[in-house]
């Protein structure tokens, strides 16, 4: 038997690689805008829910995560969801950068690695939070176990800002650089990132409950705002591309 191979019969060309890449803009900006709302969404539920400050007394600290476990299991949850959405994006965009010339190659390479080390930062600023409201469940009155998770916690969270900061910086600057995001995303990139750098110079303070923790807020609103403006470009592109 034999088969009827006509010329004129219609076959679906294969996907190209300026489809793949109009694919790959894509996922990279929508990866972008759901961390930036997660985070965000992260904040509000602590601005809430009245999360103490790490300079608060250890007793009101001790009360509220007696009082919060489901909000702490939240958190948690999504720093879970945070992890692979944010190793997702820098690798993404240093593809994207990498597709597009050598301009901002080096500064993709720098968010790679610093959005790593952030991760483990974030994982390590995750699971002490956990043995913080664990041990607040276990006592009725601050024990040295809860107060040394706590301070814990919160020198993890210092050393998170200055991997954010790299982080911030090397996106910013390879983006721009790559012709994806215009001047004034890279001014603010930069400036959040210098922020939570010099914010993260200070982990010990910041982990003895130092306000200089104030010093790094603007970085990461920058961040935010950064990492949400970038997604929705980058979604925008793919749209017009494809």
């Amino acid at each position: 038997m034999e088969l009827d191979q006509r010329p004129d019969s219609p076959v679906a060309p294969a996907p190209g690689p300026a489809a793949a890449r109009v694919t790959t803009t894509r996922v990279v900006g929508v990866t972008a805008v759901v961390l930036a709302l997660s985070m965000a969404g992260q904040n509000a539920l602590f601005a809430w829910a009245g999360a103490p400050a790490y300079g608060d007394p250890i007793e009101e600290v001790l009360a509220w995560h007696a009082q919060n476990r489901a909000v702490v299991a939240v958190a948690v949850g999504q720093e879970a969801l945070h992890l692979p959405l944010l190793l997702g994006f820098v690798t993404g965009l240093h593809g994207l950068v990498s597709r597009r010339g050598s301009a901002g190659a080096d500064w993709s390479r720098l968010a790679v690695a610093a959005g790593a080390a952030l991760s483990a930062a974030w994982a390590l600023y995750a699971v002490l939070w956990v043995g913080a409201v664990l041990a607040a469940e276990a006592t009725a009155a601050p024990t040295p176990a809860f107060e040394l998770a706590w301070q814990m916690h919160a020198a993890a969270f210092a050393l998170a800002l200055p991997a954010l900061g790299a982080t911030l910086v090397g996106a910013a600057l390879a983006a721009h650089a790559s012709g994806l995001t215009p001047s004034w995303q890279r001014l603010l990139g930069v400036a959040g990132g210098v922020l939570l750098l010099v914010a993260g110079a200070a982990g010990l303070a910041i982990a003895d409950g130092s306000a200089l923790l104030l010093v790094g807020l603007p970085g990461l609103a920058a961040w935010l705002v950064w990492l949400l403006v970038t997604g929705l470009r980058l979604v925008r592109r793919s749209g017009r591309e494809s």
